[in-house]
């Protein structure tokens, strides 16, 4: 698949996300920031980290597998977001990681496209592939005790 046919999947996946797809496409055209705001819960949830330890993770979760979902990155690179699959939120019990599911709604740039406040890490692939929980949740302890283990030595 081509990089412009993929991006223009990866628009079509999301847009999917938005009570009204063609306003979702609209607001990525038109909207001077290049975002939608779009609901969580129906094609995926997001677990959003700190980035001191969403970017160890995410290095950490790359090694581990080639499936890696959608990953943003807020405005100053202070929070980091997975895209996991729905239902998620409601049984994430973690310390320090806010989920966003099902009555949430994130702020969504255009995956082709510059946007302001908050860009891909990970742009979406247009299949649908989301971050595997338990995997995140394991990269997420190595990462974790990575940091830890260099705050003590």
């Amino acid at each position: 698949m081509s990089d412009d046919a993929g991006k223009r999947s990866a628009v079509e996946w999301l847009a999917t996300a938005a009570p009204d797809p063609g306003t979702c496409r609209w607001e990525w055209e038109r909207n001077p920031l290049g975002v939608a705001l779009l609901p969580a819960g129906r094609l995926w949830d997001v677990l959003i980290l700190p980035s001191e330890l969403g970017r160890p993770t995410l290095e950490i979760l790359t090694r581990c597998t080639a499936q890696v979902g959608p990953v943003l990155a807020d405005f100053g690179d202070c929070r980091m977001g997975f895209f996991v699959p729905p239902g998620t939120a409601a049984r994430w019990f973690a310390t320090g990681v806010r989920a966003a599911g099902a009555g949430s709604w994130v702020v969504v740039p255009h995956p082709g496209r510059a946007a302001s406040g908050v860009r891909w890490v990970v742009p979406p692939d247009g299949k649908g592939t989301l971050t595997d929980p338990a995997l995140l949740e394991l990269s997420m302890h190595e990462a974790a005790a990575d940091l830890a283990g260099e705050r003590d030595g």
